[in-house]
């Protein structure tokens, strides 16, 4: 195999693997997706896989502006089923801006 078509083979990996992961762990594979904070503080962003547009990315994490709060912060999705109706509520009255 040549090295050109090792590094897009490498490239298509590492841009299905966190859709798949999403899939398997029971999170929807993008759009409007809840979020929180390492504050705790829920809110809703546009999550695409393998894209960042108004966040930085570290694998799974992206650190990006928690409007709760208001800070810099590591978010990770949340599953809308382990979360209150309180808190479903709450998550979707926070939304961060759609364009940085």
């Amino acid at each position: 195999m040549s090295p050109r078509r090792r590094r897009a083979l490498i490239v298509l990996a590492s841009i299905l693997v966190e859709p798949i992961l999403m899939k398997v762990r029971g999170y929807p594979i993008g759009g409007s997706l809840v979020v929180r904070c390492r504050r705790g503080h829920l809110f809703t962003t546009l999550w695409i896989p393998g894209v960042s547009v108004k966040a930085f990315r570290f694998g799974w994490w992206r650190a990006q502006r928690c409007p709760v709060g208001p800070h810099w912060s590591i978010v990770t999705p949340v599953r809308e089923s382990d979360l209150s109706a309180r808190e479903q509520r709450r998550a979707s009255q926070v939304r961060d801006t759609r364009i940085p």
